[in-house]
Parts: structure tokens; C-alpha cells; sequence
């Protein structure tokens, strides 16, 4: 009876968990573009304009482009003086948030994953809301 009463939870619950999300293509293109707007910014030491690409949250973090920039030099290299970016899979996350990862080779010439979490705002423009990098061994170029 255990046994029974367990696979039929799974089943319920199987139906009922989160289902991978797709965003629309316009989306899709223009979070890409976002980002890679924020990147040619970095690279141009344009903290101003890199800065403008940040959602309210990460401005309430980092209260000025200075901070901002600082922040992502120490933190961030690859993204800061990527050798070269290339967009993946994008998406939705478990709690809802649109998501758009992309490959990036670092300065060192080892490869990063970088997972952007994307928030639109209410006048409808794309802003980062956040990005968790991880070293992807064995694929340095």
C-alpha cells in the first residue's frame, strides 16, 4: 500500500512541477542584446553606459557607475575583457525569472559560463538583474 500511495505522489507531483520556459524570440533577441551592449560598454570603460543596463536591484547594491565598475573589474574579468562571448540556451528559471546564459573566454583564456538573470521593466525595456559566473574546465581555448 506504501509503495502504491508513493509512485501515485510522484505521478501527482510529476504532473505538477515546473515545466522548462521558453521566451519569445523578441525577447530572446533583445536580452542578447542587452548584454551585449553591457559588454562593448566594459570593454570601452564606459561605466555610465554599462551601468544604465542595470536592473533597480543591482543599482541599490552599487549606488553609482563607479561602484558598479569596481565591482565587476574585481569580480567579474571575464566579463569585464572578454576575448570572446557566444549566447546559449535562454529561459526561464525555477522562480520565474527570465534567464540567458552565454559561454564567455576570459582574459586568462579559460571558459566561463555566465547565467545573466533578466528583469523587463515596466516600460517594457530589458535591464540584468543579475549574473553568476562558473569556470568551465576543460574547455579553455
Amino acid at each position: 500500500m506504501r509503495r502504491i500511495l508513493f509512485v501515485l505522489m510522484l505521478l501527482v507531483l510529476g504532473t505538477v512541477a515546473p515545466r522548462a520556459q521558453t521566451l519569445p524570440a523578441a525577447d530572446q533577441t533583445e536580452i542578447q542584446r542587452v548584454i551585449s551592449e553591457q559588454i562593448a560598454a566594459f570593454r570601452a570603460d564606459d561605466g555610465v553606459r554599462a551601468y544604465g543596463y542595470a536592473a533597480p536591484l543591482i543599482r541599490q547594491y552599487f549606488p553609482t557607475p563607479d561602484v558598479f565598475m569596481s565591482m565587476v573589474k574585481k569580480g567579474y574579468p571575464p566579463v569585464y575583457r572578454p576575448q570572446s562571448f557566444k549566447f546559449g540556451d535562454a529561459g526561464v528559471d525555477a522562480a520565474g525569472n527570465p534567464t540567458q546564459r552565454v559561454t564567455i573566454i576570459g582574459p586568462d583564456g579559460k571558459t566561463y559560463e555566465a547565467r545573466y538573470t533578466m528583469q523587463k521593466q515596466p516600460d517594457g525595456t530589458w535591464q540584468i538583474n543579475g549574473c553568476a559566473l562558473l569556470e568551465v574546465p576543460g574547455l579553455d581555448a
